[in-house]
């Protein structure tokens, strides 16, 4: 059984998510203690526990310690199963974080695999599911995965309820050399429920506005209007494996919003580097499970990014260079 300090670098849930899929991947019992240890609410939060829950029955784990505010779990995998799974978050936590640690797992299934889960697709401090739609499952493609999301309904906080089925194929990941920008225009999704329908338009066309404004070539930013469970609005801007995002907020014009997400996405395509730093920290889990060696670059490293290197070294015995040149370049050898 491997130790992993929960506490290490930025000491958040992305160790727990890294750490149980990879063991779940290699078979390799693993035990995190210290979890959240310097955060204002240390131990497992509901949205962590969940996560943790379905890798287990992915991977037909014995799971001890799993209940909130808990500092230790203990994770014993078995065999990953192919087949159907379900997750409900009962909260608006996160869905594309939840996919970070399970779309690895799916692709070691010996058949394949669709997940349905419900939770929030927009919500603070995570990727929206359409920059998980248009950035990450394409990178991730790179490598040899073969997935695909349907997204039925947005939730938005506090209510959630946005629900999303993934579907993917076994795959025989192999190293991967993202190294170059891939040019094209800026496209992206302005989405809205509950509201009128001009702040989604309004968001599309200060979004459209700013990028052209710095000379930026923009395709179609795709108006989703509905009326789900939740109310609120996002926007999200992509351009190869760039993303940039806003949510919109009660007293906060809908302009702003779509500016933000462009001031954010035109910051990223300023570098000229193949991957976003938000995508790296993803990229890494990959570098590290797929054969043969990958290199990647991107304008800076998040301490995301610089705690999943240290965790996919302990665990898996890839090792990582990281070099500064005029972008930063991350190999796995």
């Amino acid at each position: 059984m491997i130790e992993i300090d929960g506490s290490y670098g930025e000491g958040g849930g992305q160790i727990l998510r890294s750490a149980v899929a990879v063991s779940a991947i290699t078979g390799t019992a693993v035990k995190i203690v210290n979890i959240r240890k310097n955060r204002p609410r240390p131990g497992l939060s509901i949205q962590h526990i969940k996560s943790i829950e379905l890798v287990g029955q992915m991977a037909g784990a014995t799971i001890e310690g799993l209940s909130p505010g808990s500092t230790a779990i203990s994770f014993t995998p078995s065999k990953i199963g192919g087949g159907n799974y379900s997750l409900d978050i009962g909260t608006a936590g996160s869905i594309s974080l939840v996919l970070q640690s399970v779309t690895p797992v799916a692709a070691f299934a010996p058949s394949p695999v669709s997940i349905k889960i419900v939770g929030g697709t927009d919500v603070r401090w995570s990727p929206t599911i359409d920059y998980f739609k248009h950035v990450t499952l394409p990178a991730l493609g790179m490598f040899g995965f073969r997935g695909s999301l349907s997204l039925q309904s947005r939730g938005f906080f506090p209510v959630g309820g946005g629900c999303v089925t993934v579907d993917i194929e076994p795959a025989d990941l192999r190293g991967a050399v993202l190294d170059e920008h891939k040019d094209g225009p800026v496209k992206g999704v302005s989405a809205t429920s509950n509201l009128p329908p001009h702040v989604s338009r309004r968001q599309e066309g200060a979004a459209r506005k700013y990028l052209e404004s710095v000379g930026m070539e923009v395709g179609e930013i795709a108006l989703d209007i509905r009326n789900d469970l939740s109310t609120g609005s996002s926007i999200t801007l992509f351009s190869g494996f760039h993303g940039g995002s806003a949510l919109g907020e009660r007293g906060l014009p809908a302009e702003k919003v779509g500016t933000e997400a462009a001031i954010n996405l035109a910051n990223c395509l300023e570098s000229g580097a193949a991957v976003d730093p938000f995508l790296c920290d993803q990229l890494v889990t990959f570098m590290a499970l797929s054969k043969g060696s990958s290199r990647i670059t991107t304008s800076s490293v998040t301490s995301h990014a610089v705690t999943n290197m240290w965790i996919m070294e302990k665990m898996t015995g890839r090792r990582f260079t990281v070099e500064k040149n005029r972008n930063i370049i991350i190999q796995s050898v």
